[in-house]
């Protein structure tokens, strides 16, 4: 009796000229590929009866979106489909999106914070997929240059219990001119909250008093039909007031 063998793993080389990512990139440059194009020259192969670029399209769906599978740590991404994707592919993509991630805060470090987009490229790696509520605190000198980023203070889902000496203390410390606070909202729904609301006019009215101003106070989420944006800024949306 004949036995069928198997499909050979599929690699890029094994791909019409044209649909080649690499050539692609050289020719029109990076801009022009697509998210699964740009996976696949990190992936390298496919694997049985699946091309590379299936595979980095099936990853992308398996993990949900591109943000979510750049914030994920290798044991992550191995999980996601354990039958294609192996250590050193996992550790691989998981080195390229790390990059890119401190690519983005050096850029933000070095040019300063004026913006609550600023604030969201500099924190989204570390906050968005955090399981639970997250704030930090950033601690910026009179030209809005980042002096300091510290966590100071972790909750639950849905609950993050902060004290004004925990936003203060540091800021008088480290001789900060301004400072902003950013925290998640895992759920992705980047709308404050009552306690959000709350806690935002207390920091408010204490800002005034130490004559530190509070320039932000930013909330990450996800986009939404409801919000283009993926952020919530209390100075944007003009209710950072006491």
């Amino acid at each position: 009796m004949e036995t069928s063998t198997p499909p050979a793993v599929c690699r890029l080389a094994d791909l019409p000229p044209e649909s080649l990512p690499r050539e692609k990139l050289l020719r029109d440059g990076r801009a022009m590929l697509t998210d699964e194009e740009l996976l696949a020259l990190f992936l390298r192969t496919g694997m049985q009866g699946c091309n590379v670029l299936e595979l980095a399209g099936r990853l992308k769906r398996a993990a949900g979106s591109l943000a979510a599978l750049g914030s994920m740590e290798a044991a992550e991404i191995q999980k996601l489909l354990p039958k294609g994707i192996g250590g050193a592919k996992a550790a691989t993509l998981a080195a390229v999106f790390e990059l890119g991630q401190r690519a983005a805060r050096e850029n933000v470090q070095r040019q300063g914070i004026h913006n609550a987009q600023d604030v969201y490229d500099l924190l989204v790696g570390e906050l968005r997929y955090e399981p639970q509520e997250v704030m930090v605190l950033l601690l910026l000198d009179a030209r809005r240059t980042l002096l300091r980023k510290e966590r100071i203070a972790v909750g639950t889902l849905t609950r993050l219990l902060v004290h004004p000496r925990n936003v203060f203390g540091p800021a008088i410390l480290h001789h900060a001119a301004k400072i902003i606070i950013v925290h998640n909202h895992p759920s992705g729904n980047s709308r404050p909250s009552s306690q959000d609301i709350e806690l935002t006019k207390a920091l408010f009215r204490a800002a005034e008093t130490l004559c530190i101003p509070l320039q932000d106070h930013v909330i990450i989420g996800a986009s939404t039909p409801e919000r283009t944006k993926p952020y919530y800024s209390f100075a944007e949306e003009g209710t950072l007031t006491c």
